[in-house]
């Protein structure tokens, strides 16, 4: 023993030697040592992202206190630490430096912190952080309020002010002197309003329904119109009225706002070119002023409100604003002691077209205190066209720089060698929908000052641009308790979040993957922001974040997606707001194996809502046993009369395999009569709900799920109606539940892309960042610069326009047509069908909408199909339905090729179609023209006319751009509809034992309201009467 301990003395003596005196070993001979601990920290870190080889940058050793500390190269921060790994790293040193430092303190650490205090204070399962909790101090009232939701949230976001944004947009290029976007036109879209598909139909209201106010730097509304109603002026047709009762509206001291023309130049502000109202505040019913801001509405549709006021020092924080549309009235508390001076979002709309006084805006100074100051100015209806102009200035330019590169304006200015001081030129406008515009020009219109929106003094719009984010963030917050002694609106935001996608490509069609910012040291190079907390707790949102959406995709989606690296980097957007802050770049842009996901509704979604989760996780950081989920939306839904005039809803949970909070507890149920708008929903508590209606209006429901963490998105709409004098009732199938995105292809290393001739997909609901069709599917063609962008390019005929997807809402559309017929209906969802909650041989009639419904895949395909056109307990179903002499109606783009064209058809289904549908399959993709003919036919119920159907993307409804045909398969079984370009059989009606009526094109997608009403008689006469 004694021999060994001298010859381990004698090889370990100058080691000894060195730590006695405090001499770093890391400055012998001591390689291998240091290796070890190397290969060990990669091999760990390697399981959660591919970092490469992690380098020790320093290993010292201290005897008081007896410590090792090791230090390891930035890339070991680029991984999520949980207590588990930590536990895993520090177990494999010890290993290591045992028995050598036995009774030291190990501690690795990275960015100057040890590792365990990387751990997000939401995965900790001991002390947290104080020093991360970011909180703003607790606030009576939220900047809005809707007081119309019939439910309270608890443990969701409630009266948390969180801002957001998609990145990029439309914006002048002073070099070129044209307007255009800040990346390439890829796979179909552009980064600029890629990312909006993201943030405005899924993530956004899955914030407002967690309860929180989301506030955002671009326009949020779609919507071209934008009227402006405002005391100082309004259009011709729009009205401004005051009603005064024991106080007076009078003016106040200050500049408001006024809309004096037509486009804004340089430092234009419209928040100080006019006035605004003030009044002092009532707590008594009978003696409330009020303010009325009635619109003219040029065209019927959805707008989003936007109210304006000014802050003062005695403003109230209860303004009440109803607001009257076509669902009825909604009422708002306005907390007018934050956000004056600019556009405060209430909601979105249905409004007739016209000035009606069912469509306004109202704001009293009734209030639960006396004596506050209510302050009126504008309100603002719809999203509009760009109305900001820009030019070249002629005492130079600077060259556009990266978010990440330092900005020294003087040393970047340059000369524009194609610019001439000589050359006049006169101020545009973008011509584009606000909406697609980038942050710079939103925020000049809604009144934020030039030392926000124009960091450059004007020379760069794109430097501007990203930069004004940030600044816009810390100028919401400027005079709250998050940065009290700054000038701002004074709204205390928790955090922000920048949603981006990349760039770069991989070779083999893999995954490029999700990458997370953040940035520790400001731009003073300080770590903590104005109100005292570590600026570190913008690494715990972010990798709460990215891990979530990591783990969500690869469990429903994609087991290959790539989790990037955690990144500690100095970009403005997460650099500059002064509260916890997030860049996500949450794939490539211009990867084909990331898009392939990408396009997909359906992953929107589910990063939208990993997104959500990942922010409520964060501000609950806390108390993680606190936060609660909202459900996912309700199925398996049917609309069933019980009687007469009395209708029965029902519906099911859907599980969230996912998330165990996400169970819900009630029910909202929102009901539209006839052509108006959704009410303001019933809370219920069961699965079930019963209604009386009144015969002669049609019905529509939809339901939401409910829990304490809000509520979830709605159900498809379904409809009713008892028609006073009847010929019969019939019952509307909604069989059309797909969302996906466009078909692609690829081969080998050479081709690849997105083929919207044969199957363009179907959005949800809307599209707003499609920019046209791909023409460059070579693999191998470079990127050149963002007019040439390489493989991927497409076409830039529709962007800036607003094209339908699945709106969920066709029985309506068929019922009307019902309706004109002369008969009743109900309606239900296919899976209700299915699962045996309605049962077909209970209806004589029965139409079963099947839109574009298709088996389809997602991403690389390797997941299973969904959205089947006839399911094989949907066939029996109607098969037997048929064999007891019922009456079907089906059409749609694929009800033939769907099964015909697959490889996993079975023989039953083949036999389904032909012996139970009578159809024979012809072909797929049989017309481009979109015009169909009612040909001569035994059946005489049918009408010779001509009409067509939807089969270019529009704004109306969605198109078909792969119609079926099939032939007759039964000698009682005729065409009936032929395409007018080909002559080919384009519906078919078989008149025997029972009765189908099949149509190779939804019947929902005909153009004409008057034919679609003249065909659907038809239909039914032929199923009526013999």
């Amino acid at each position: 023993m004694k021999k060994s301990i001298n010859i381990f003395f004698k090889k370990n003596w100058l080691i000894f030697f060195l730590l006695f005196f405090g001499v770093n070993i890391c400055n012998i001979q001591a390689q291998q040592f240091l290796s070890t601990i190397s290969d060990s920290l990669t091999a760990i870190a390697n399981e959660e992202t591919y970092i490469k080889r992690i380098a020790i940058k320093d290993f010292s050793v201290t005897q008081k206190p007896k410590k090792v500390i090791i230090t390891a190269d930035e890339r070991l921060s680029y991984i999520p630490f949980r207590p588990e790994n930590v536990e895993r790293i520090y177990n494999a040193l010890e290993k290591i430096l045992m028995p050598t430092y036995e009774g030291y303190k190990i501690v690795c650490q990275v960015d100057n912190k040890p590792i365990e205090e990387l751990i997000p204070n939401f995965y900790r399962t001991g002390k947290k952080d104080k020093s991360r909790i970011f909180t703003t101090k607790k606030i009576e009232f939220p900047l809005v309020k809707n007081l119309s939701r019939p439910y309270e949230i608890t443990r969701g976001l409630q009266n948390k002010h969180i801002a957001v944004w998609p990145s990029h947009g439309y914006y002048y290029n002073q070099n070129l002197a044209r307007w255009q976007w800040q990346r390439g036109r890829l796979f179909q879209t552009v980064e600029d309003i890629y990312t909006l598909s993201y943030i405005y139909p899924y993530l956004v209201p899955m914030l407002e329904n967690a309860g929180a106010n989301v506030l955002i730097p671009r326009e949020r509304d779609v919507q071209k119109n934008e009227i402006i109603v405002d005391n100082d002026m309004s259009d011709d047709l729009s009205k401004y009225s005051e009603i005064n009762q024991s106080f007076q509206w009078k003016n106040g001291q200050d500049t408001g706002f006024a809309n004096q023309k037509n486009n804004y130049l340089d430092g234009e502000n419209p928040f100080m070119m006019g006035t605004y109202r003030q009044i002092l505040s009532v707590n008594n019913k009978d003696k409330v002023s009020s303010v009325e801001w009635i619109p003219f509405i040029p065209q019927s549709g959805k707008y989003a409100v936007y109210v304006s006021y000014k802050t003062l020092t005695k403003s109230t924080s209860t303004a009440h604003y109803t607001v009257y549309h076509k669902g009825g009235q909604t009422e708002f508390l306005v907390n007018q002691k934050m956000g004056g001076g600019t556009w405060i979002y209430l909601g979105t709309f249905y409004f007739n077209e016209g000035c009606n006084e069912d469509s306004k805006v109202v704001l009293t100074n009734l209030s639960s205190k006396k004596n506050e100051i209510i302050t009126a100015d504008a309100v603002k209806f719809g999203g509009g066209i760009g109305n900001i102009a820009r030019q070249p200035l002629a005492e130079g330019l600077i060259t556009n720089l990266k978010s990440s590169e330092e900005l020294i304006i003087e040393k970047n200015k340059i000369s524009d060698k194609n610019f001439h001081q000589d050359t006049i030129h006169e101020p545009e406008i973008s011509g584009y929908p606000r909406f697609t515009e980038g942050s710079r020009y939103w925020l000049q219109w809604a009144g934020f000052p030039d030392s926000v929106y124009s960091f450059t003094k004007r020379k760069n719009d794109y430097i501007d641009d990203y930069q004004s984010r940030g600044l816009w963030v810390n100028y919401l917050i400027g005079g709250s308790p998050l940065a009290p002694s700054d000038k701002g609106l004074g709204i205390p935001i928790d955090l922000s979040l920048a949603f981006h996608t990349d760039a770069g490509t991989t070779s083999n069609d893999s995954i490029i993957g999700t990458l997370g910012i953040y940035t520790v040291l400001n731009s003073y190079q300080k770590d903590i922001f104005k109100n005292k907390i570590s600026r570190w707790t913008s690494r715990d949102l972010t990798d709460i974040i990215q891990t979530q959406i990591v783990t969500d995709i690869r469990n429903m989606y994609a087991p290959e997606w790539t989790r990037r690296r955690i990144w500690n980097k100095n970009y403005s957007e997460s650099r500059l707001p002064e509260v916890p802050s997030m860049l996500l770049e949450l794939l490539s842009h211009q990867n084909f194996a990331d898009m392939r996901y990408g396009l997909d509704p359906r992953f929107q979604f589910l990063v939208s809502r990993s997104i959500y989760k990942g922010i409520l996780k964060y501000l609950h950081s806390d108390n993680p046993n606190k936060y609660c989920v909202q459900p996912l939306p309700v199925k398996q839904f049917s609309v069933q009369f019980i009687d007469t005039t009395t209708l029965k809803l029902r519906w099911t949970n859907e599980i969230d395999f996912l998330e165990p909070t996400a169970v819900p507890e009630y029910f909202v149920v929102y009901i539209r009569r006839d052509e108006n708008d959704f009410d303001n929903g019933i809370l219920v508590k069961n699965n079930e709900y019963t209604v009386n209606i009144e015969p002669g209006k049609i019905y529509s429901f939809k339901v939401t799920a409910v829990n304490k963490g809000g509520e979830s998105f709605p159900s498809e709409i379904l409809s009713a109606y008892r028609a006073p004098d009847e010929k019969g009732e019939v019952l509307i199938v909604n069989g059309f539940t797909r969302l996906s995105a466009p078909e692609s292809f690829s081969i080998d290393t050479l081709y690849a892309g997105f083929v919207n001739d044969k199957d363009a997909g179907v959005p949800y609901l809307y599209q707003y960042n499609f920019t046209g069709k791909q023409y460059e599917f070579s693999k191998n063609k470079l990127w050149v610069n963002d007019d040439a962008p390489g493989f991927g390019a497409s076409y830039a005929n529709y962007e800036g326009k607003i094209l339908v997807g699945n709106t969920f809402d066709y029985p309506f559309l068929h019922g009307k047509a019902i309706k004109e017929a002369g008969y009743s209906f109900s309606s239900c969802s296919s899976d209700a069908i299915i699962n045996e909650e309605i049962n077909l041989n209970d209806y004589k009639m029965v139409d079963l909408i099947l839109g574009k419904q298709k088996q389809t895949y997602i991403g690389n395909g390797e997941k299973s199909s969904a959205f089947k056109t006839f399911p094989l307990d949907l066939q029996r179903k109607i098969n037997l339905f048929c064999q007891n002499g019922g009456n079907l109606f089906v059409s749609g783009a694929n009800i033939v090729s769907d099964l015909c064209d697959n490889p996993l058809t079975l023989p039953e289904e083949r036999s389904f179609l032909e012996n139970t549908l009578k159809l024979k399959y012809c072909t797929h993709q049989a017309a481009v023209t979109g015009e169909v003919k009612f040909i001569n036919s035994p059946l005489p119920f049918f009408k010779k006319i001509n009409f067509s159907y939807f089969h270019e993307p529009n704004e109306f409804c969605y198109f078909v751009e792969s119609p079926d045909a099939f032939e007759p398969n039964d000698k009682k079984a005729y065409t009936i509809c032929r395409y007018s370009e080909n002559n080919l059989s384009a519906a078919v009606a078989y008149d025997g034992n029972y009765k189908v009526c099949a149509f190779g094109f939804p019947f929902e997608t005909i153009i004409s309201e008057n034919d679609r009403q003249n065909i659907m008689e038809s239909i039914l006469s032929f199923f009526t009467k013999h």
